[in-house]
């Protein structure tokens, strides 16, 4: 796979493409909410997710990059991210879901994710959830030309560590559209007045990932699934982001 330059800035014609294959991958997950229920296995919801992937003109980034196994990333509780589907992973009342989506529409790519609730959960779990999104929504704001990216990782960590949850650091927002990974990649913990100016024409993921508990990771022997640590439940929400002359368009929206 050919290695992405340093950070594009993206042409008319590629905003375009970025944009067509964002909404379909924002659709999935609108698609596949009701479907999130105790009783089904992570590997059906993502064979779920690829058919309507494909019958909309998509191909799905996931499946063998790096050799990863399945079309979504599904992660469960404790999972932070890059969750692999399975058969014997099956939903249950209290759970908390995140899919995670990244699709391929005549060559460009489009990344999003964002949780569910299987059922009923705690009021634990409903907070955490309520965090994850707000920190991906202060996240944004920091989004404007002549911002620098280490301002979006301060005003998030600065946010979510007031409130006693913590910020995970080895994963982060990246550059995308042209490639799956490009730069510039996102801290959603940084310094402030850190990293590169934001400048139009960028294109890039926000998505926190937060958790109740420490922010130290393991990464099982799979060499995909990430988990928490302390074994403390996890949460993140993901949009895909152009820059604008004034401010930001979301991308990944059904």
């Amino acid at each position: 796979m050919a290695k992405a330059p340093k950070i594009i800035i993206k042409n008319a014609e590629q905003i375009e493409g970025i944009r067509k294959s964002s909404r379909l991958a924002a659709s999935v997950l609108k698609m596949i909410e009701p479907y999130i229920k105790p009783g089904i296995s992570t590997e059906e919801l993502d064979q779920i997710c690829n058919t309507y992937i494909l019958n909309h003109g998509g191909i799905s980034a996931c499946i063998g990059y790096h050799g990863f196994p399945r079309y979504t990333c599904i992660s469960i509780n404790d999972v932070i991210c890059h969750g692999i589907p399975s058969k014997k992973e099956i939903l249950k009342e209290w759970d908390i879901v995140n899919v995670d989506v990244t699709t391929i529409v005549d060559g460009y790519f489009g990344d999003t994710s964002r949780m569910f609730a299987v059922g009923k959960i705690s009021k634990e779990r409903e907070k955490l959830i309520d965090m994850a999104r707000t920190c991906l929504e202060i996240g944004l704001k920091e989004v404007y030309p002549g911002n620098r990216f280490g301002n979006i990782g301060y005003e998030i960590a600065r946010h979510a560590e007031r409130y006693g949850y913590s910020v995970v650091r080895e994963y982060t927002g990246h550059g995308v559209g042209v490639y799956f990974h490009e730069e510039p990649y996102v801290y959603h913990k940084a310094p402030k007045d850190s990293w590169d100016l934001i400048e139009p024409g960028m294109i890039f993921t926000i998505e926190p990932m937060i958790n109740i508990g420490a922010h130290q990771t393991k990464l099982l022997p799979d060499k995909w699934t990430v988990k928490t640590k302390d074994g403390s439940d996890s949460a993140q929400f993901e949009h895909t982001i152009l820059v604008t002359e004034s401010g930001y368009e979301l991308l990944t929206v059904a």
